[in-house]
């Protein structure tokens, strides 16, 4: 099993039956070293899915006390490529550091993850 942090719309019921076929149980927990903001989406089937052209996005700081909150999801390998196919370019896959889980995928701003992150 994967385990993926979700802080935005990945924690909608209605997002994650359109794209894993299911509801997902989590539990919650904070990355650390990040912050919360918003990307324009234009990708036409994310809007439907998700409802909205705003989605937040995580900005890294590297700064302990830069935190986000959020839930964390244990999904199949197959789920987790689902996921990879439903974020947009903004985004990359990273794993983070959190303060109850030693690992988890997230997807944070392609922007600004340092490359040796």
């Amino acid at each position: 099993m994967e385990k993926l942090f979700s802080y935005g719309t990945l924690q909608l019921k209605s997002v994650q039956k359109e794209t894993f076929g299911r509801e997902l149980v989590g539990i919650k927990d904070t990355l650390i070293g990040y912050i919360l903001s918003e990307v324009k989406i234009t990708d036409k089937a994310v809007i439907k899915t998700s409802g909205t052209d705003i989605h937040p996005i995580l900005k890294y700081t590297g700064l302990d006390s830069d935190i986000v909150e959020g839930t964390i999801f244990e999904i199949t390998p197959s789920e987790l490529n689902q996921a990879d196919e439903y974020e947009v370019e903004e985004y990359i896959r990273v794993e983070g550091r959190f303060r109850l889980t030693q690992k988890a995928w997230a997807y944070v701003c392609a922007q600004t993850q340092p490359k040796n992150a």
